[in-house]
């Protein structure tokens, strides 16, 4: 699993606008907010929990990460964010309308109780909705090692007893072993016009797998991982912008 420690001013700069990609679905298949409280768990910089609140939603989001939180209040000063983490969140039972979670199941210690603790702190029948990614950013930082010649991180796992296939299937397989009710999956597929400063941004930061890989390799590594980077996208670019293409598994189900 990927560190995001000390990370929330590069994950602004760049994946913050990848992963409010999902929001339009998020909202949709949430629907009427009608001022309804909504927990948004990892809300990270903010930007969801922001969209959710313009959507009608009355927001309170949660992020363990302090840089995430520092970032939120300077962005986004209106959304209230409290500090906790899954799978044990700082909230009584029954507290919120809904609770979301956008590409956070995919990085907690235990997501079968995590979306436990998601359905706990949600009143009887609310919304619940989570995402993860099964077409990720990865592919990219994988051709760029590749033409760098470099071997990318596996990345850690979680035990076997804990993970989950990291598919639409999956992904509604262990919501419901997780205890949530009438769980459907949808996936989306959308381009991200990704700038190559925001993508060079998310290495030389350590976001997400590929910015800790990048931060472990010694300086010789460094450079030609750097090389390998600009030569891609000078390749791929348009406008400063390289297109991703990335698929998102959307999940919605019930407490109970």
């Amino acid at each position: 699993m990927s560190s995001w420690r000390g990370v929330g001013s590069a994950y602004a700069a760049s994946y913050a606008d990848l992963c409010s990609g999902t929001a339009d679905a998020i909202i949709d298949v949430l629907g009427p907010a009608r001022s309804r409280t909504l927990l948004d768990v990892g809300s990270g910089t903010g930007a969801l929990g922001t969209l959710l609140t313009d959507a009608g939603w009355t927001v309170t989001g949660c992020e363990p990460e302090q840089t995430m939180r520092e970032v939120s209040a300077l962005q986004h000063p209106e959304l209230e964010v409290r500090d906790g983490a899954l799978p044990s969140l700082p909230f009584p039972n029954a507290s919120f309308d809904a609770v979301t979670a956008n590409f956070v199941l995919n990085h907690v210690p235990d997501p079968r109780a995590s979306a436990g603790e998601m359905a706990r702190v949600a009143r009887t029948a609310a919304t619940l909705v989570a995402t993860i990614w099964t077409v990720s950013p990865s592919w990219f930082w994988a051709a760029v090692c590749d033409r760098a010649g470099l071997t990318p991180s596996a990345g850690a796992r979680l035990p076997a007893d804990k993970d989950f296939e990291r598919s639409a299937a999956g992904l509604g397989r262990m919501l419901s072993e997780g205890g949530w009710n009438a769980v459907e999956v949808s996936e989306i597929s959308w381009a991200w016009h990704a700038p190559v400063t925001a993508l060079w941004a998310s290495a030389a930061g350590g976001v997400a797998s590929a910015g800790g890989f990048y931060r472990a390799l010694g300086a010789g590594d460094r450079e030609l991982f750097r090389q390998a980077f600009d030569a891609y996208c000078e390749e791929n670019a348009e406008d400063g912008a390289v297109v991703l293409e990335h698929t998102a598994a959307v999940a919605v189900g019930r407490a109970r």
